[in-house]
Order: C-alpha cells, then sequence, then structure tokens
C-alpha cells in the first residue's frame, strides 16, 4: 500500500515538473523583445499593434536605444529582432539575417517660416560643416545656421554623415545633439533658424522639408532613387527565431503587414526577402 502511495506521489511529482517545464517553454516563445532604432521604433510599434489584434496573447516589448543597440542586441541575443536604420558593416552583419522592411528617406528639415526651398548637396554639407553660417548664403533671410544633429549611435546619424558628409568632413562641434527623430523636429519646430535631419517616415506638417538638388522627398523619388538621401529600415535576427517570433516576422511579409509600413511611409525594397549574412 505504501508502495503504491510512493508510486503514485512520484507520479504527480513528474507530471507537475513536465507541466511547469511545458508552460515555462511556451510562455517563452510567446514572448518577443524588438530593440533599435528609434526611427524604425513606431514603424515596429504599428506592426505589433495591428499584429495583436488577432494574436492578443502574444507579448511583444518594442524599445528604441539606436540602430548600434539593436544590432549589438541582436548578436547577443538580449534582443529577438534588433531593429536598424543604417545599412550594417561587414563586421556588424555577421551571424544576422537582415529583413529589410523598405527604405526611408532622410528628410532635411527647416522651420516652416524659413524661405529657403532648397540647397545643393554641396550647400548642405558646408551648413553641417560650419563652412556655411547664414541662411542668406543660400538665399534665406539674413540669421545665424542653427544645426541640429542626431547623437551618436543613430542610424540616421550615420546614414547622413555617409551619404551627405563622406570620410573627410565631420558635422561642427557646436551642433546641438538630440537623441530622437522628434527631439530632432520640436527644435526645427521652435527656432526659425535651425535645420536638422529626421525619417521621412515620420515627417509631418509642422515643418518643412527642403528639396535637395532640386528634388523633393516622396515615394515615388525615394523608390526611384532620385532622391539621394535614403537608408534602409532593417529588421535583424540572429540564429533560428522561437516560434513566437517568427510568427510575427510571417506577419510582416504578408499583404497585411506591407500594407502596415506603406500606410507608415516605407518606400518597399524593390526585393523584400530575408538574406542571411
Amino acid at each position: 500500500m505504501k508502495k503504491n502511495t510512493k508510486r503514485i506521489i512520484l507520479v504527480i511529482v513528474i507530471i507537475l515538473v513536465l507541466a511547469g517545464a511545458y508552460l515555462a517553454i511556451n510562455s517563452g516563445s510567446s514572448k518577443v523583445e524588438i530593440v533599435g532604432s528609434t526611427s524604425v521604433q513606431p514603424v515596429a510599434e504599428k506592426l505589433v499593434e495591428k499584429y495583436k489584434e488577432t494574436h492578443p496573447d502574444t507579448q511583444i516589448n518594442v524599445q528604441g536605444g539606436g540602430s548600434s543597440v539593436g544590432i549589438k542586441s541582436a548578436q547577443d541575443g538580449t534582443a529577438d529582432i534588433g531593429t536598424s536604420s543604417k545599412a550594417l558593416k561587414d563586421n556588424e552583419s555577421q551571424g544576422l539575417t537582415q529583413i529589410p522592411l523598405g527604405q526611408d528617406g532622410i528628410v532635411i528639415a527647416v522651420n516652416t517660416k524659413n524661405s529657403v526651398d532648397g540647397v545643393t548637396s554641396e550647400q548642405l554639407k558646408d551648413i553641417f560643416s560650419g563652412k556655411i553660417t547664414n541662411w542668406k548664403e543660400v538665399g534665406g533671410s539674413d540669421g545665424k545656421i542653427n544645426v541640429i544633429r542626431r547623437e551618436d549611435g543613430s542610424g540616421t546619424l550615420d546614414a547622413f554623415e555617409s551619404i551627405v558628409m563622406g570620410k573627410d568632413t565631420k558635422i561642427k562641434s557646436d551642433a546641438v545633439v538630440q537623441s530622437s527623430t522628434e527631439a530632432v523636429k520640436q527644435s526645427v519646430k521652435t527656432d526659425e533658424n535651425a535645420i536638422g535631419f529626421v525619417s521621412y517616415a515620420h515627417m509631418s506638417s509642422d515643418v518643412k522639408a527642403l528639396k535637395i538638388d532640386g528634388v523633393s522627398p516622396s515615394d515615388d523619388t525615394i523608390a526611384d532613387g532620385s532622391y539621394k538621401l535614403q537608408r534602409p529600415f532593417l529588421f535583424l535576427v540572429k540564429g533560428t527565431p522561437n516560434q513566437a517570433t517568427q510568427d510575427f516576422l510571417n506577419f510582416v511579409n504578408s499583404s497585411e503587414g506591407q500594407k502596415v509600413l506603406k500606410d507608415e511611409k516605407i518606400v518597399q525594397a524593390s526585393n523584400n526577402t530575408n538574406s542571411s549574412q
């Protein structure tokens, strides 16, 4: 009798242990951490919002921190999905699968009261390097140009420096540093003499977009490449994703997910497929 009781207790304990392990595994697989670019963050949040309409039990957390943080978080496994708003260098892409969401323009934003409608690429470089310091030098009113830039580690900054400044020219040292697209827009919105660069996906009518070399940023000009200031929006995954992450990625690549991206002004890449690095 005692032996039977012990066996029953042992069986119950084993069942409880297995059930606990099963619940732990499945609860872990129903949680997705997304970390990285503050430019990609609002787009990722919109994707998550739509996804949770049909997957309410999946816990998905979206955080910023910058593209460098997103790349590192994907590499070291602290995030299921890292996000980047810059093209990865060879030493950054090792072991990561890059999932392009599409192309985003880098908009040169000025105050709506600024009379300047456009500048050349060379003038833009000279403004941010400090060679041109007054708006009257580019056809505007007399006023000191106040340069706004993003913080180190920002994918938007990295892309801007690569496309506009080149390897040998630095942004002026006394430029005001802001930590997000929204912060840059706020600075430009409240200062008639300010200039900054922001994500096309988050551009709004409270600031004005300058033409660059006569070309305005738009879906069409970003898609056909005539607007040169653009960069990719990327999801980054290391190894084989857990089931919850893969299900979310499948949604992103579905027609429903692609509609969200279009609504968020992400210009679709010509070949939106996964590429292992």
